[in-house]
C-alpha cells in the first residue's frame, strides 16, 4: 500500500476514534450540543480520508507523487482545525469561529488538490527511446 494510503488511513482511524467518542459523550450526558462537531469529524475525519487512501491505492502513479504527500497535510490539518474549532463554537465560545472558517478554507484546498489529482492525467515513466542508427 503507497505510503500516502497509509497515512491517510491512519489519520481516519484516529478521527473515528475521537468522533465516537464525542458521540458517546453526548449520549451518556444527554447533551447534544456538539452534534456539528461529531457529524464532521466522522464524515470529512473518518470517511473521506479512507476514500482518499483507497483512491491512492488503486492509483499508485499518484499515490508517488510530491502532490499526494501535499495533499494528505493540507486536507488533515484542515480538517483537525476546522473541527476542533467547530467543538468549541458549538460549546458557546463564539471567538473559535475564525478557526472554523480557516480550517474550513484549508479543508477545501484540500478537496481541490484531490480534484487535481484526479482529473490530471497520471503521469508514467517515458519508454526508453532508441538510439538513432549511426
Amino acid at each position: 500500500m503507497p505510503r500516502v494510503s497509509h497515512l491517510f488511513f491512519q489519520s481516519g482511524i484516529v478521527f473515528l476514534v475521537i468522533g465516537i467518542g464525542m458521540g458517546l459523550q453526548m449520549s451518556i450526558s444527554g447533551v447534544h450540543n456538539v452534534t456539528g462537531a461529531h457529524a464532521h469529524l466522522n464524515l470529512l475525519g473518518w470517511v473521506t480520508s479512507a476514500l482518499f487512501g483507497g483512491y491512492y491505492a488503486l492509483n499508485p502513479a499518484k499515490a508517488a507523487t510530491r502532490l499526494a504527500m501535499v495533499h494528505y497535510g493540507v486536507y488533515t490539518l484542515g480538517v483537525a482545525v476546522m473541527v476542533l474549532g467547530l467543538y468549541f463554537l458549538l460549546q458557546g465560545n463564539a471567538s473559535f469561529e475564525p478557526l472554523v472558517a480557516g480550517g474550513s478554507l484549508v479543508t477545501f484546498a484540500g478537496v481541490l488538490i484531490f480534484a487535481y489529482t484526479v482529473f490530471a492525467p497520471a503521469r508514467t515513466a517515458s519508454p526508453a527511446r532508441p538510439m538513432p542508427a549511426e
